[in-house]
């Protein structure tokens, strides 16, 4: 069952931008574990608590919206209709600077 977040947001797929498959290569293993369960709980609420869920300002087309996912990590993504395409993964800096 998915759940309608703030502003009647529903999320039921996700799906990786070919640059996001690229970083994800990247990362650490520890974070990569780490990934599955952040899906799960944005299929579950798309504003997931504890995830630092925010918008970016500045983005208007698309929306780009950003979750944490460790202290030194996040992903951003955008959403269209029920999907969230993801863009980005990387530490906060590179994702601050390029979402």
């Amino acid at each position: 069952m998915t759940l309608t977040g703030s502003g009647g947001v529903v999320i039921k797929t996700i799906t990786p931008s070919t640059s996001f498959e690229r970083q994800f290569k990247k990362l650490p293993q520890d974070i990569k574990k780490i990934l599955p369960d952040v899906f799960r709980d944005l299929l579950k609420d798309p504003r997931p608590p504890g995830l630092g869920f925010e918008k970016l300002k500045g983005y208007k087309k698309p929306n780009i919206y950003t979750v944490h996912i460790t202290g030194n990590y996040k992903l951003s993504f955008e959403i269209n209709g029920s999907d969230a395409k993801l863009r980005c993964v990387g530490n906060h800096n590179d994702i601050d600077r390029r979402p």
